[in-house]
C-alpha cells in the first residue's frame, strides 16, 4: 500500500489530533478494507457525538485516505480552527442560503479529483433518545447521482461516552470506541435517474438503512425504524449535504 502523501498543514493536523485520540480512545476498527485505497468515494457516518468526527477522521486516515469533511461554515469563522480547516482541505457549507449550491460544486470537484469526501447525512447529531440514526438529508444521494462515486457507510459507537449530546457532558477519560465501514451501498437501480425528490428520498432511505444496520452490528441490538427528525421551518438548505 502506497504511503499517504500529506502537505505541511495536513501533517500539523495529524500531529495535533493523533495524541488526543491515543489518549482518549481504545479503538476497535472493522472493515477498513471496504474503503477504496484510491479514487472518489462518499463516506457516510452516523453522528452520535460532536467528538465522533475526530474518531471517524482517525479511522479514515489510518485507512490511508485523507478525509475531506463537509462542515458548517460558522466553524470556519473561529480563529485558528477555521484557518486549519481551510489548509487541511475541509469544505464549508452555508446552510439555509444560496451558498449551499457552491458547497455542492466544491464536493463534486473533490470527487472528480478522486478524493474521499465525508458527509454526515443526518446533518447534525441524532435526536433519537438512544442515539439510533435519524432520517437523512438528500445531499449524499444527490452527489452519488452527479458523480457516480460509491457510497460507503460508516458506523461508530463510543464517542458519546466522551461527549454525550443529550446531556452536554464531557468526560475526558480513555474510552472504548468502535468504528466499522461496510461495503458500498447498492444504489445501482437509480443510476442515470434524474435527481427528482422521490428518487433522492428513496436513495437517502437506502443510505440511512445501510448506516443503521451497520450500527446495529456493533451495538448488538435490534435497530428501530429511522427516527423522524423534529419538525422545523422549511429552508433552502433542505437539499444541502
Amino acid at each position: 500500500m502506497a504511503q499517504l502523501r500529506l502537505g505541511f498543514w495536513q501533517r500539523v493536523a495529524v500531529m495535533l489530533v493523533l495524541p488526543v485520540m491515543t489518549a482518549l480512545t481504545k479503538k476497535a476498527w472493522i472493515g477498513r478494507e471496504n474503503i477504496p485505497p484510491s479514487g472518489a468515494v462518499i463516506l457516510v457516518p452516523n453522528h452520535v457525538s460532536h467528538f465522533d468526527p475526530l474518531v471517524v477522521a482517525h479511522f479514515i486516515y489510518r485507512s490511508n485516505r485523507w478525509p475531506r469533511f463537509l462542515g458548517k461554515a460558522s466553524v470556519w469563522k473561529v480563529p485558528v480552527i477555521g484557518y486549519l480547516l481551510t489548509k487541511t482541505r475541509q469544505i464549508p457549507v452555508e446552510r439555509g442560503s444560496t451558498e449551499a449550491a457552491k458547497s455542492v460544486e466544491a464536493l463534486v470537484t473533490a470527487l472528480n479529483e478522486g478524493d474521499a469526501v465525508v458527509i454526515y447525512p443526518e446533518g447534525t447529531t441524532t435526536r433519537h433518545p438512544e442515539l439510533w440514526p435519524m432520517r437523512g438529508k438528500t445531499g449524499a444521494a444527490r452527489l452519488a447521482l452527479l458523480t457516480g462515486a460509491p457510497v460507503v457507510p460508516i458506523a461508530t459507537w463510543g464517542p458519546q461516552t466522551i461527549f454525550d449530546p443529550r446531556t452536554n457532558k464531557l468526560k475526558l477519560r480513555r474510552t472504548d470506541v468502535v468504528v466499522t465501514a461496510g461495503k458500498p451501498i447498492d444504489l445501482g437501480r437509480w443510476a442515470g435517474s434524474a435527481p427528482t425528490r422521490p428518487v433522492l428520498e428513496e436513495m437517502t432511505e437506502a443510505i440511512m438503512l445501510g448506516v443503521r444496520d451497520l450500527l446495529a452490528e456493533i451495538r448488538d441490538g435490534e435497530p428501530p425504524a429511522l427516527y423522524d427528525r423534529p419538525a422545523r421551518r422549511a429552508s433552502t438548505s433542505e437539499d444541502a449535504p
